[in-house]
């Protein structure tokens, strides 16, 4: 068996204008003072990273790595969540994610999926120069304005999304098996890719293309009152990443899974610090052992109620705590009595 690599950090939710977040170089100090291994960089925040320059210039890549190990650190995956989201956008959303893009491209759909695209090819090629295997990101929509149901959805709706879907992403995925790297999709609702089934609904559409992968984060699957342990016995042999989030869902009289509009501190289901919410890890991390995932454990940290830093700070024990060593032989071998092929066909009845 293989073990689980941690504690890691993602990044973007700590970034920001002061000190220490505000430099790759005092955010990796930030980190690995607190005890983690490895950071998850937002490709997006040139605060922290330039996405550009390390796609074509080996010599930067190399400075990053090398201002990371200086702390201690690896650099776990990059990720372009952002970007993802807009290679594919409905109509709906055209406002609400047009701050994702660059300025010269916002208020031009086109050119905006033609940005992205270019982002996250970008991204696969620096992954590359940093000696990454695996990309995180998020799928975009298309669909997902009808995921109820209501009005009913005119036949054939559903399947030209995804076959538009899958259109835009199987040149990536291409060229991300060009470069010898795994796309990790984050499952999460607001994406197309939302669920396992709606992945396979992709998945199929892309050939089963084998850099069509999966981040795995429990907390969206509480908080759609998914199972995530029987979503790691079916998926397992895709997932290549792993955000250690925390989440609950306590319905009431009054609201359930679609949270009634309320602010996050006021919904049924919401985000925790680690340890904070009901998402059973000791099982999660018991399963991912077993099945061999042998890369990063990373905390992505949102939280309603709890400050980020202090979330930071108990996460990095909360996930080293977790991640199981493990062992070299059978904890029966001292009863065990050898080898002896003869014996064994003795006892077997066989002459």
């Amino acid at each position: 068996m293989k073990m689980i690599k941690g504690p890691a950090i993602f990044l973007a939710q700590f970034a920001a204008d002061a000190a220490p977040f505000n430099s790759f170089d005092s955010i990796c100090g930030w980190a690995a003072s607190l005890g983690y291994k490895g950071v998850q960089i937002p490709s997006w925040d040139e605060r922290l990273f330039d996405l550009k320059k390390a796609s074509e210039s080996q010599t930067y890549a190399d400075e990053v790595k090398g201002i990371a190990a200086r702390h201690g650190l690896s650099i776990t995956e990059l990720s372009t969540h952002l970007q993802g989201q807009l290679v594919a956008v409905h109509p709906a959303y055209d406002m609400a994610f047009d701050g994702f893009a660059a300025p010269e491209v916002r208020g031009n759909p086109n050119a905006r999926t033609e940005w992205a695209v270019d982002q996250v090819k970008r991204a696969i090629l620096a992954s590359k120069r940093l000696g990454l295997t695996v990309h995180a990101t998020f799928s975009g929509a298309l669909a997902w304005p009808y995921i109820y149901p209501w009005p009913q959805r005119p036949a054939g709706l559903i399947e030209a999304a995804f076959d538009e879907l899958a259109k835009r992403w199987r040149p990536i995925l291409d060229h991300a098996d060009e470069q010898g790297v795994d796309l990790a999709y984050e499952i999460h609702p607001g994406e197309d890719l939302h669920d396992g089934v709606s992945y396979e609904m992709f998945l199929e559409r892309v050939n089963n293309h084998k850099r069509a992968n999966l981040l795995y984060d429990p907390s969206h699957f509480v908080l759609q009152q998914l199972d995530y342990l029987d979503y790691i016995d079916i998926y397992q042999a895709r997932i290549k990443a792993f955000h250690v989030k925390d989440a609950e869902f306590n319905p009431t009289g009054r609201q359930g899974v679609y949270g009634g509009f309320q602010s996050w501190v006021d919904r049924a289901g919401r985000f925790r610090s680690l340890g904070d919410g009901q998402v059973d890890f000791g099982a999660i991390f018991t399963k991912l052992t077993q099945y061999d995932y042998a890369s990063w454990a990373v905390l992505e940290w949102e939280c309603a109620l709890k400050h980020p830093e202090q979330g930071a700070r108990e996460g990095a024990e909360f996930i080293k705590n977790h991640i199981i060593r493990v062992t070299e032989k059978a904890f029966d071998d001292f009863a065990g009595s050898g080898t002896d092929q003869q014996a064994n066909r003795k006892m077997l009845g066989i002459c």
